[in-house]
């Protein structure tokens, strides 16, 4: 009988131990959810690392993961786990329910800076991410080169695995790439006689002339009007960018183009070379891209910051007009003060 009463005591306290280490809620967080980020090649002590200031006992939890087996399973991603969840709930989850995460960018001035973007973002560091995105073996095949390759990215946001690789991203790019370059967008840069690197590079300086998106279509018509002329583009952002990448320097902020900078000897120095840039001075939006693409068709060759109505500018058709507005443009910035 004093047998069987202790046999029955220990299978109450080994299922209550059971169902307080299962069943009972085990979390000590009071928003709805909390997310852990569990690296590729985890070991459990750094998952329990995580998870020691989102439970009330770690111990339960750890008996419960070690029955399970989870502690030899680890596997990577971002996991939820929602308020008043229990052990079990939360090894369920963070076995199986890796969570994805929406990725954005945009307007990023060269492959490093977005690299050091998406790194903040999903788990590779920058330099796995630019040393992928810069692989000679997968630029010659894609036809890209590294001054190109921005070009690549398509600003937005996606849905993707926190865990994605490098390459994998890389690749999935590459679809986005090509999905963006559906039919009808090859067809209008057909129609303008221009490659796609050629019209990316085109908005990537409309980008930099306006950030009026109403204003950009009539900027791109100018541009192409200088182009079918055999005129130099004469575009002050290139001569910016040429500054930039000779002082290796892209921290630096220059608000005025002075005349000594229209002689730096580069090829993205359009009062100098002739032509379209080898590759994009920035990222541009989808809404340049398509502004090149569906530019407005003017007699408009030239234009100047309009300083009546700050952010649009003021267009001519010829340069004697041209003159005029940019003498008025050159009074209003000597009148701040701006040397720089």
């Amino acid at each position: 009988m004093t047998i069987a009463l202790i046999g029955l005591v220990v299978a109450a306290y080994f299922a209550n131990f059971v169902y307080g280490a299962m069943f009972k809620e085990n979390t000590a967080f009071n928003n709805d959810k909390a997310y852990i980020y569990i690296t590729t090649g985890a070991k459990y002590e750094e998952v329990r690392e995580q998870l020691i200031p989102l439970l009330k006992d770690i111990k339960s939890f750890d008996a419960l993961a070690a029955r399970k087996k989870y502690i030899t399973n680890i596997r990577p991603g971002r996991f939820a786990i929602e308020k008043d969840m229990s052990n079990n709930n939360i090894i369920n989850s963070i076995r199986s329910k890796n969570t994805p995460i929406k990725l954005s960018f945009n307007n990023q001035e060269r492959i490093q800076n977005l690299a050091g973007r998406i790194a903040q973002q999903i788990e590779p560091d920058s330099l796995t991410l630019l040393k992928a995105m810069t692989d000679n073996v997968f630029l010659d095949k894609n036809k890209f080169t590294e001054a190109t390759v921005l070009g690549m990215y398509v600003p937005n946001s996606y849905e993707f695995f926190w865990n994605t690789s490098a390459e994998d991203f890389r690749a999935r790019m590459l679809k986005e790439y090509f999905r963006f370059w559906n039919n009808d967008r090859q067809a209008k840069r057909k129609a303008l006689n221009l490659s796609v690197n050629e019209v990316i590079t085109l908005a990537s300086i409309v980008q930099k002339e306006t950030a009026k998106v109403d204003e950009r279509p009539r900027v791109a018509g100018v541009y192409l009007n200088r182009i079918r002329k055999r005129m130099p583009l004469q575009a002050d952002p290139t001569v910016i960018y040429a500054k930039k990448l000779k002082e290796n320097d892209f921290d630096q902020i220059i608000k005025r183009v002075l005349y000594k900078d229209l002689e730096i000897n580069s090829l993205y120095n359009t009062y100098k070379n002739p032509g379209i840039p080898p590759g994009p001075i920035t990222m541009p939006d989808v809404s340049a891209i398509d502004a090149v693409l569906t530019a407005e068709k003017h007699s408009y060759y030239y234009f100047v910051a309009n300083v009546k109505n700050f952010g649009y500018h003021k267009f001519a058709k010829t340069l004697s007009q041209h003159n005029a507005n940019k003498n008025e443009y050159v009074r209003w910035i000597n009148s701040q003060g701006v040397n720089r």
